[in-house]
């Protein structure tokens, strides 16, 4: 008897406010270093709308305002310009290839005026390419320092 092993497991689906954008962050462990192909979705009017996907196509109205990254166990939606007609049912789907487990699928309801304001540990995600940019010149700005002593 063949058993397939859960090569990817959605741990935890949430929502905040980052700015005047949603952010929808879907955690999961990974078991695998197959490549990962996702779906954000949102379904509003019992009506399911792609947002993002590497797994079909996304709708044009959500084209321009949405992107998604990746970092270790962490698939990040941001969606600009977020309103209260972007409130609805939110989607993660997740899948491994070769994972014959089938999908990863987790829901989260998000309505506007009952999200929390994304934690500054978030915003370091994302700017870290700042960050570490700014690091990497202090020595060059304390050496300006020194020759212009």
């Amino acid at each position: 008897v063949l058993q397939a092993a859960h090569c990817q497991m959605i741990k935890d689906l949430s929502a905040c406010l980052l700015g005047q954008s949603l952010r929808v962050d879907c955690r999961y462990e990974n078991k695998t270093s197959n490549p990962l192909t996702y779906e954000f979705s949102i379904t509003k009017d019992n009506r399911k709308h792609v947002i993002h996907s590497t797994i079909s196509v996304s709708e044009n109205i959500y084209r321009s305002r949405a992107n998604v990254t990746m970092h270790k166990n962490l698939v990040c939606l941001y969606l600009q310009s977020f309103t209260t007609s972007d409130e609805g049912v939110y989607m993660c789907e997740l899948k491994a290839t070769n994972d014959y487990t089938g999908n990863q699928i987790k829901n989260i309801t998000v309505i506007k005026d009952k999200l929390e304001k994304c934690a500054g540990f978030s915003l370091l995600i994302q700017n870290t390419s700042w960050l570490l940019l700014l690091l990497l010149s202090l020595p060059l700005l304390q050496a300006v320092d020194f020759v212009s002593l």
